[in-house]
């Protein structure tokens, strides 16, 4: 029986893309560096602030430059992260219907951890998560399962218990690296096809499909 159930931020409960690409973009601007279009950073995000500025630069990059990246991107998301980011739809619904049912939620961010519970009492403002955390100086990024394994022992509950629902194969690798399965959401910045290369024991279309998963654990070992 599922009784926790932990989700990804970017790209699994919110779409943030386009002030993810914003506050990059203002980075790159001040250091001189050429700027990309929104869809680009699709490609970019899900490992963290430093993968982000380096997958954003180009190759060889002077440190200092890269300093100022990171500089730029965090004065401008920390006044900015919430101008264009929206709950996916049904997120809302779906993390209501979790919560009457008494299975637990938390989220899993490589996001800094300064930003994650301002964006998530944003977009949802009703709903209280039993953990929120983005990346802590006590814990390496995911796919490393440390942060994971914690979460699941703050709550209590055995792996077994545990879904793990993500957009990306950095996702994917969290769940397997810490020994819980994992739902991929399709819906995301990465695709179906990422999650299904990656090992992801099921991928649904839209939140909703994650309440049937449940009901249903024996979906967990069939491959969408």
């Amino acid at each position: 029986m599922i009784k926790l159930v932990v989700f990804d931020l970017d790209g699994t409960l919110a779409n943030t893309i386009a002030d993810l690409a914003d506050a990059t973009n203002y980075g790159l601007q001040k250091a001189g560096l050429p700027v990309h279009p929104v869809e680009s950073y699709t490609q970019f995000v899900g490992s963290g602030l430093d993968f982000l500025v380096s997958r954003a630069t180009p190759p060889d990059t002077a440190p200092e430059l890269l300093s100022t990246v990171k500089e730029g991107f965090n004065e401008y998301y920390a006044e900015h992260s919430l101008d264009k980011t929206i709950a996916y739809r049904e997120a809302v619904e779906l993390l209501d219907r979790l919560a009457m049912n008494e299975i637990m939620t938390a989220v899993l961010s490589n996001k800094p951890d300064k930003y994650v519970s301002g964006i998530l009492k944003k977009i949802f403002p009703d709903h209280r998560f039993d953990v929120a955390w983005g990346k802590k100086d006590d814990f390496a990024i995911k796919p490393d399962p440390t942060a994971l394994n914690a979460i699941v022992a703050v709550a209590g509950v055995n792996k077994a218990e545990c879904l793990y629902v993500g957009d990306s194969d950095v996702d994917c690798l969290t769940a397997q690296n810490a020994g819980v399965k994992c739902c991929g959401a399709a819906w995301g910045f990465r695709g179906r096809e990422e999650l299904e290369k990656a090992g992801a024991d099921c991928v649904i279309d839209t939140p909703w499909e994650l309440l049937e998963i449940i009901k249903n654990e024996e979906k967990l070992s069939e491959r969408a």
